[in-house]
Parts: C-alpha cells; structure tokens; sequence
C-alpha cells in the first residue's frame, strides 16, 4: 500500500526472489511448508498502519469490558471448562479486512477474532528473510519493523515472557495434536529455535496427582510440565476424538498460555457484543426473528468455533439458514458483509486483497495485552482461505513491513 516501496518493489521483482526468499526461510526451518507463503510483504504507510493499530486496540479494550466479558463467558461449555482463568487471554488475534472507504482511504473492519495463538514466532523469522533478500532489491535496503512493541529484541523478550514465563524452558511445551503433522508446524520448529520450547502431543503426557510429566527429549527419564504453550484447537481435539491422559476440568499443577477457556470466549462468540466503527454488525443466529431477505448478497454465515474459514459460508441462502437446526442456531452468526479493497498491486497490475492480523501478547508480569506483531494475508478469491485461492499468484501469508527510520 506504500507506494514507494510498491514500486520499487514490483520493478525489481523476479520469480527468483520468491524461489529465494522460499528457499531462505525453508532452509532456516528445516522444514517444507504445508501453506502458501506470498510472493512479498505488504508495505504499510504510517498513517494506514496507525489506523488499523489503533481500532485493533479499542476492539480489545471492549473485548476486556467487565459487563461484556461477563455475557462472553457464557459461551464456556462445561466438559471443557478449566480451572484458573486468568483476567485476560495471553494471545489475542485481531483480524481487519481493508476495506476502501468512500473518501478514498483504507480503513479497518473486523472479520474475526480469537483468544488464542497465532505465527508469532514464524513471523518475525519472516521478516529477517525479507529484510535480507530486499536488501539486494534497488531502493529497499532498509531497516525493516514488523513489530509494534518495539524493537526485535523487544518483541522477542516480550514474546518470551508470554510464552515461557518464569521457567526453565524445558519444563514448557507447546502442545498440539500430533505437531509435526500440523500446517503450523514451521511455528512450532522457530517456537524452538528461538524460545527453546518443544512441540508436544499431549497423548504422550503422564499425569501423576495434580502434575503433568512429559519424556525428556535427551532421554533421561521424565520432566515435570510446568507451562503449557497452548496450541490445541478443541474443534479438531472434538472432532478426532483424540483421548488424552487428563481431563481439562481437573485441578492441575501447571500454567496455560493461553487459558484454554479463551478459545471458547474471544472468538467469533464476540462479535455481537462490540460496538466500534470497525466492526460489521453481527447477530446470533438464534436472536433473528424474521432473517434478512437476500442473506446471500448482504451476509456472511459463520460457525463461532472454528479456525481457518471452516464452515464459513460467504454466500448463504435462506435454505443454507434454515438446514441449521433450532438448537445448534446459538452457535452460528450472520454478519453483514463487507466488501475488501484490492489494495495491493502485483507486477502485472492485477489487486489483491488484504488481511491485517494484529496480533497481542500479554505476559504474565504486564498488566495490559500489548499490541506486538502483524500477520497479513493475501487474497484474489472469495474468502483467504487455501481453497479460495489455490489457483492464483501472489496469495498467501505473509508479513506488513514498514521502514524503521530511527
């Protein structure tokens, strides 16, 4: 969107700097990715990315409003409710389509949120990358940010006290199904490589009492689990039936980052209750008394539990509405539609759309959630999902840089 760094961009750019920039990151990793990473970042202009930053904060300073945050609660379901709730979720995404207003500026609207983590480490190897290939590139060789906390070390203390807290990282794990079968696992490789804390299933845990032990990588014996980096998405643990050696009801010796119970209150449960320019209005299904007469053309229908667009319907017709049964109708809502700016250009001409993750960490010692690191997503398909898009170009994720001038 910076049109200096556009056009400097695009005028340089070769398949090749996309093959190297793939190759660089892949090798760092030691790992070949299972998503589509895009064919550059997303340049943004001071004012654009103060803009988004700032309706990203005010959306969770309403998110964190007690009388809210009391009804949010009610979307717990009891065989998952979890002792130990925290006041706020460690990991909080903030996801903004732009969206073209009509005096010609680029201003946020809320798509979706969740109390939970995203690519925080993947992100910031994702910006050394570019930062070198563009420092070969005419006009971009340049200190680049991604971060919104600060320095890289900044953010990488920050994201450290948020995901390791107090201990030794040998006694946290980043629990996921089956890690290395996971698309995020290039996340969970730099979780490691810059944190120190390892992927773990948790059916290999043993849980002993009140405390969660895990095998010690350097095979000596067991080590007791005092943290829990949590990467398990319940609609996957639900759907797979995966037995675990605890129940998440239980009274145990362990901390979460996030508490698990975040997952079930900011997500898309939310948005009916906030109210902020930025965000599309949104209903439960079960609270519409006579539905919108052309849902398909001014709707989208959405499932409040899921992750990466799945179950999300940018096309409803009333048939799709009504096959959802009167009892499943609270945990679905229409939200109106918006329309994305295809703000981006690519070498060709052709625009693509953007999606802007804000992405929060709230440490254990810091009393707010702070505002750190941007994902972004492209798109030239319906939705940003992998589907929409896997027969086009310069789509996929990606990071928002802008030049550091201190």
């Amino acid at each position: 969107m910076d049109p200096r760094f556009r056009t400097a961009f695009n005028a340089a750019y070769t398949p090749a700097i996309y093959q190297k920039y793939l190759a660089t990151l892949s090798a760092r990793l030691g790992v070949k990715f299972e998503f589509r990473n895009a064919e550059t970042p997303v340049f943004f202009p001071a004012e654009v990315r103060d803009r988004f930053a700032t309706a990203a904060r005010e959306i969770v300073a309403q998110l964190r409003d007690p009388a809210r945050l009391q009804r949010m609660r009610s979307a717990i379901p009891a065989q998952w409710d979890t002792p130990g709730m925290d006041a706020d979720s460690s990991f909080t995404q903030i996801d903004l389509a732009v969206v073209q207003a009509p005096d010609g500026t680029y201003v946020p609207k809320l798509i979706e949120l969740q109390g939970f983590p995203s690519l925080s480490a993947l992100k910031l190897l994702s910006t050394d990358v570019w930062a070198e290939i563009m420092a070969g590139m005419p006009g971009l060789g340049r200190r680049w940010s991604s971060w919104f906390s600060g320095t890289r070390a900044d953010y990488l203390d920050l994201a450290r006290r948020t995901i390791v807290g107090r201990h030794d990282p040998r006694h946290v794990i980043l629990m996921d199904l089956d890690p290395p079968t996971q698309k995020t696992l290039p996340d969970f490789v730099a979780t490691k490589q810059l944190f120190g804390v390892d992927a773990v299933c948790p059916t290999t845990l043993i849980k002993q009492g009140r405390t969660l032990w895990r095998p010690d990588p350097a095979g000596k014996g067991l080590l007791p689990v005092r943290r829990i980096y949590n990467r398990v998405v319940f609609d996957e643990l639900i759907r797979k039936g995966t037995r675990i050696p605890f129940d998440y009801r239980e009274e145990l010796d362990v901390e979460w980052t996030p508490h698990p119970n975040w997952y079930w209150v900011w997500s898309k449960n939310s948005l009916p209750f906030l109210d902020h320019p930025a965000v599309p209005r949104a209903r439960l299904l079960s609270e519409f008394g006579e539905l919108p007469p052309d849902p398909a053309r001014t709707h989208v229908l959405k499932p409040l539990f899921s992750f990466a667009g799945c179950g999300v319907n940018v096309e409803p017709t009333r048939a799709d509405i009504d096959r959802i049964p009167a009892q499943d109708r609270s945990s679905w809502c229409l939200q109106e539609k918006i329309e994305y700016a295809p703000c981006l250009r690519t070498p060709t001409g052709e625009g693509v759309k953007v999606e802007i993750r804000m992405m929060f960490l709230e440490p254990p010692d810091a009393p707010d959630p702070v505002l750190s690191m941007n994902l972004c997503r492209l798109s030239r398909g319906k939705l940003h999902g992998v589907d929409w898009n896997k027969d086009f170009t310069w789509v996929g994720s990606t990071v928002g840089l802008w030049a550091d001038e201190a």
